[in-house]
């Protein structure tokens, strides 16, 4: 399961985010965009996220998480598709020559923090 290995960047990215000033102030999410190439599944992230957030600064905070689709480029005809199957073809022109545009993204775009001051945020 490659997902503990992603859960634990992903602590590390986050907790390396956190200001000085906020170290104190209770993390209530998390929240990703990963792409369907990433062969991610969410709901094992999610569970080895909140194992591992045990006795860091994310502990009891939630992992959400935005699926990006597989979006490519068609080098012949320029056009963009939107691939939901294994297929990799140009929905215009049919042809295989393509560029992937999105789909392989594995990005922490924010960190939500408690107002300065509450107590540590509730599990879900």
């Amino acid at each position: 399961m490659h997902e503990m290995g992603i859960a634990l960047q992903i602590i590390e990215i986050s907790t390396g985010a956190i200001p000085p000033e906020m170290r104190d102030v209770p993390v209530e999410s998390v929240n990703l965009k990963v792409g369907k190439l990433t062969a991610i599944v969410p709901d094992s992230l999610r569970f080895c996220f909140d194992v591992a957030t045990k006795d860091t600064p994310l502990v009891g905070a939630k992992l959400n998480i935005e699926q990006t689709p597989i979006v490519a480029r068609c080098r012949e005809c320029g056009a963009e598709t939107t691939i939901d199957e294994a297929r990799f073809v140009c929905g215009e022109c049919s042809s295989g020559n393509l560029d992937i545009v999105s789909g392989r993204e594995l990005t922490v775009t924010s960190i939500e923090m408690a107002e300065p001051g509450q107590g540590p945020s509730p599990k879900e």
